[in-house]
């Protein structure tokens, strides 16, 4: 099995197309867990629900854990928007970049 802080470093690969910074830093990735069949659950959010690569970036997600983790058998990333992102979420980094 794979830890959460493995499943993050995999994620951590995609980076958002809009800020260029990853989705790990950007703090859209909530959660990560690794059953005993070797399925990954990613569980994220965008920095907007009308996000127009909705589709294609929960596509990368799941990609970077197939491919960072090869034993992994399946890679589901799950959309929530509970908490809501913002900024604040981000790392410091980002929260400067962003604060332009």
């Amino acid at each position: 099995m794979y830890t959460k802080e493995e499943i993050f470093k995999a994620v951590s690969t995609v980076l958002d197309p809009e800020v260029g910074f990853n989705l790990v830093e950007m703090g859209l990735i909530y959660d990560a867990s690794c059953n005993e069949d070797l399925e990954v659950t990613v569980t994220m959010t965008l920095s907007t629900k009308a996000c127009p690569l909705h589709q294609m970036i929960v596509n990368w997600v799941e990609e970077a854990v197939l491919r960072e983790l090869p034993k992994v058998k399946k890679a589901e990333a799950v959309v929530v928007w509970e908490p809501e992102w913002n900024v604040t979420m981000a790392d410091d980094n980002v929260k400067k970049a962003l604060a332009g």
